[in-house]
């Protein structure tokens, strides 16, 4: 499968996108970027240079501080593959972001969501 397209996508175009989809039901945007720090190690001034760059998922996933060492406990399906068998680690981070953003519109609990 050509991943290309993906990521080469700007993540401040899929931002606001991950934001909606919180809020939509009824979350907001403090826990989906607590959810990409957890997972990326990023903070709020180096997650808005990193949107300000307009940075591809590429770019923005090289250059996260800190991939979390807990992604492993993120399993299930999300785009109709499960997350722990993709083999290509960019993917693979980019769906876990796409998973973790869906458990929170799903409604479940921040605690459950960065898997404490």
């Amino acid at each position: 499968m050509d991943n290309t397209r993906v990521y080469k996508m700007i993540f401040a175009s899929v931002y606001p996108l991950y934001i909606q989809k919180a809020e939509k039901k009824g979350r907001t945007k403090e826990e989906v970027d607590e959810i990409i720090f957890w997972l990326t190690g990023y903070n709020k001034k180096t997650l808005q240079q990193q949107i300000d760059n307009k940075s591809d998922f590429e770019t923005f996933f090289a250059n996260a501080p800190r991939i979390n060492p807990n992604v492993s406990k993120i399993t299930g399906v999300i785009c109709g593959c499960h997350v722990e068998e993709i083999e290509d680690t960019l993917m693979q981070q980019v769906r876990y972001l796409d998973k973790l953003v869906d458990e929170l519109a799903k409604g479940k609990k921040m605690d459950k969501i960065l898997r404490e």
